[in-house]
């Protein structure tokens, strides 16, 4: 390596090692070329390391805590169970080493350059990565940023001690006794939840009407009756005002129709969104265009104002999810390439891992009706499939949202158990252009929750079976 005033010649330059960064850099050396990977922390990013994964990991647990705890109805009843947080929290960093190691040994397998540091662009074509006191040049053919995004800080609750990020949250070493969640968002009633389960007392404050604002009430209300349940307490309207912390706990000051009131608790947690990691890097330098918000301008193919360079993921307009960062990493990647590749986004999945969960794919009934659209819907509960029945958890619903004119099918919408499994179906049924009588005509396997799927076409287009047609 070449150091000092020299630069080190490099294809494909990828900065962010996320489930953007290394997707885009794995699938460019599957097409042919060269590429470095730089990242100032570690391979996975956030999401394998500080959010998706261990999240998941920690409401596995929480859900097999539950099901030992709530077994009566089926006649199972579990004596003495207890809960070592340190170990769930020693198991849940083994599933990310598990991942992160893999992905590590991906890179290598693909003769990726592997490099630790943070990136400062110094030119339309150059990157100064800096690793402790040492900087090195390198000049690229194509750049690929995917720097991703972390916790929005709020002025009145600054991180630090008592007041905490989702960071910090999934790594606590033991189960607070009491929590206050500002926002009632996907992060902050998935850890929300989690810990009320694992004996949280939890108190969430939600601005908008109702939890989980992007999806419909009519989806959310079943969550919202299911924390009630769980003694979880929901304030929506809420707007928090400000914090007052000590050593051992934290109190919040917020307005509820008009009303000042305050809660105290072991630790307030900080969930109202992520803000894209664009700063400090040397953008404005190079003159590469922002959004208002701080977000990359880019097109259909991922690409900048600036020549040869790429942006994906969080740093993007768009929902900050991991898979629709690994999407634009192929995307990215395959137009180095040479490929005509160009982003879609009509079918990419949402999903809430909350209790029970949310996923959506398309649009939903609301947003067909505002764009003018005459559309059919078709819904079946969990309450009328054998599956659901037998799991014990017969609550929540499948909806489907189709072209009234020939049934093409543009939006599913899914709240209960594994709705994050079932909505995969839908995505590649809208991706295929299928129709409702298509997915009728399916053969679902019996007895499955796949099953609603199809019954749930069959209510749309009047042929309802196993519940009574409208």
């Amino acid at each position: 390596m070449v150091v000092g005033e020299f630069s080190t010649e490099i294809d494909v330059l990828v900065i962010g090692a996320g489930p953007g960064g290394y997707v885009a850099a794995i699938r460019a050396a599957q097409l042919g070329k060269s590429v470095t990977v730089v990242d100032r922390t570690e391979v996975g990013g956030v999401c394998l390391n500080r959010g998706c994964i261990p999240s998941k990991a920690l409401i596995s647990a929480a859900h097999h805590l539950e099901a030992m705890q709530h077994g009566g109805g089926m006649g199972i009843t579990a004596q003495g169970v207890q809960v070592d947080f340190g170990k769930v929290q020693e198991w849940k960093t083994s599933v990310v080493k598990k991942l992160t190691g893999g992905v590590a040994s991906l890179l290598k397998g693909n003769k990726i350059t592997l490099i630790s540091g943070e990136a400062l662009f110094t030119g339309e074509n150059e990157v100064r990565v800096v690793t402790g006191y040492e900087g090195s040049r390198y000049k690229f053919n194509h750049c690929i940023i995917a720097t991703g995004s972390r916790p929005i800080e709020l002025k009145p609750f600054p991180y630090g001690g008592r007041i905490i990020s989702s960071t910090e949250a999934l790594n606590l070493q033991e189960v607070p006794k009491s929590m206050i969640v500002i926002g009632g968002g996907y992060i902050g009633i998935e850890l929300g939840q989690t810990y009320a389960k694992f004996g949280t007392q939890v108190t969430v404050l939600e601005g908008s009407d109702h939890i989980l604002p992007g999806f419909e009430k009519e989806l959310t209300g079943l969550v919202a009756k299911r924390l009630e349940k769980q003694g979880v307490t929901v304030f929506t309207g809420a707007m928090a005002k400000s914090s007052s912390a000590t050593d051992q706990n934290v109190t919040v000051t917020f307005i509820v129709n008009g009303e000042d009131k305050q809660v105290t608790a072991d630790y307030l947690l900080v969930t109202v969104g992520r803000k894209p990691n664009t700063d400090e890097m040397g953008f404005e330098q190079i003159g590469l265009k922002l959004t208002d918000r701080g977000y990359i301008e880019v097109d259909r193919q991922c690409k900048t104002n600036l020549p040869n360079v790429y942006a994906i993921g969080d740093i993007v307009p768009g929902p900050a999810l991991a898979h629709k960062a690994s999407y634009e990493g192929k995307v990215a990647a395959e137009v180095i390439a040479g490929h005509p590749a160009e982003v879609d986004y009509k079918a990419i999945p949402a999903v809430v891992f909350s209790d029970p969960e949310i996923a959506g794919v398309g649009i939903s009934e609301t947003e067909a009706k505002s764009e003018g659209l005459d559309v059919v819907t078709g819904r079946f509960p969990y309450s009328a499939n054998g599956r659901a029945l037998s799991l014990g958890n017969p609550e929540g619903f499948v909806k489907l949202v189709a072209r009234k004119a020939d049934g093409v099918l543009l939006g599913a919408h899914i709240v209960g158990p594994e709705a994050s499994n079932l909505i995969a179906e839908m995505g590649l049924a809208i991706e295929m252009g299928a129709t409702l009588e298509d997915i009728a005509l399916t053969i679902h396997a019996h007895p499955t929750l796949g099953e609603m799927v199809m019954e749930a076409a069959e209510g749309a287009l009047g042929q309802s079976v196993h519940v009574m047609s409208k």
